[in-house]
């Protein structure tokens, strides 16, 4: 948020907010900065727990193409969700923690510090929502069912002819474009949208992109999979989340991806679900 405002960062963080551009898109400083603390904070503080920490800004030096890492408990991390819209101060952007295990996350949290939001997850438990003073909130699912209206979140940097078309095609109530996954899950979270669509165009979502917001949405009762039901899957040794991916407040999910399939086999019958 200091990096946001033009202030001196704290912990003693380079001031100036620099930025690069690799394949994937800007890193900042900021990413670097929350980075850092971030692998600090988890090795000094759980220095004898054996489990793997992945972080987008590591990656490239951790992972081999088509080798999964080995360790049973992996922390996938995101820094930055949302780069691009920090960058062109939208407020759109998240922080990601999810803990993995064989290949599902079973712990999520996403932290959207513009609205001092930190949403937790525990798989199988339940999912709620701390103020920066503590004070907990739960999750408030709409209760719409129908999809003529329902509220659909997409992405505001990656869009396609394809999900256009896609989009129009499933006479939704309304849409809405928001930054950072971590805060398109959070509209559904509030009550403010019911859908998530990712389709997959020159560049797939992360396994970071993910992990965290689907945790949390899970573990609230919502649904996180491909249009086909599907589970997403993490630490394959493919990092990227390729096909049609539908996050739901979970009321209609079964027959919301039906719809979706069979409106994408009209548009691109070799799509990959």
């Amino acid at each position: 948020m200091a990096y946001a405002r033009s202030e001196k960062p704290p912990y003693g963080f380079r001031s100036a907010l620099t930025v690069t551009t690799g394949c994937d898109g800007p890193v900042s400083m900021a990413d670097l900065a929350v980075n850092s603390w971030l692998l600090d904070g988890l090795t000094s503080r759980f220095s004898n727990v054996d489990w793997a920490l992945l972080s987008e800004e590591t990656a490239k030096e951790q992972l081999t193409e088509g080798v999964p890492l080995s360790s049973e408990w992996l922390w996938i991390l995101d820094p930055l969700d949302g780069t691009k819209d920090f960058l062109s101060g939208t407020g759109e952007y998240a922080v990601h923690l999810a803990l993995v295990r064989e290949h599902q996350p079973v712990l999520g949290v996403v932290l959207i510090p513009e609205k001092e939001e930190l949403w937790f997850g525990l798989v199988g438990h339940s999912a709620w929502c701390e103020n920066r003073s503590g004070s907990k909130t739960q999750v408030a699912f709409s209760s719409r069912t129908l999809l003529k209206e329902m509220i659909l979140v997409a992405s505001r940097n990656h869009r396609d002819r394809r999900l256009e078309e896609l989009l129009g095609s499933l006479c939704l109530g309304a849409s809405k474009a928001v930054g950072s996954v971590g805060c398109k899950v959070a509209t559904i979270l509030r009550g403010e949208s019911d859908l998530y669509l990712s389709l997959s165009g020159k560049s797939a979502p992360k396994d970071w992109d993910m992990a965290a917001p689907e945790a949390v949405l899970i573990a609230a009762g919502g649904r996180f999979t491909h249009s086909d039901g599907s589970p997403l899957r993490y630490n394959t040794g493919d990092i990227c989340q390729r096909g049609c991916l539908v996050a739901s407040h979970g009321h209609t999910h079964s027959e919301i991806c039906h719809r979706i399939n069979d409106q994408l086999q009209l548009i691109n019958a070799n799509f990959p679900l």
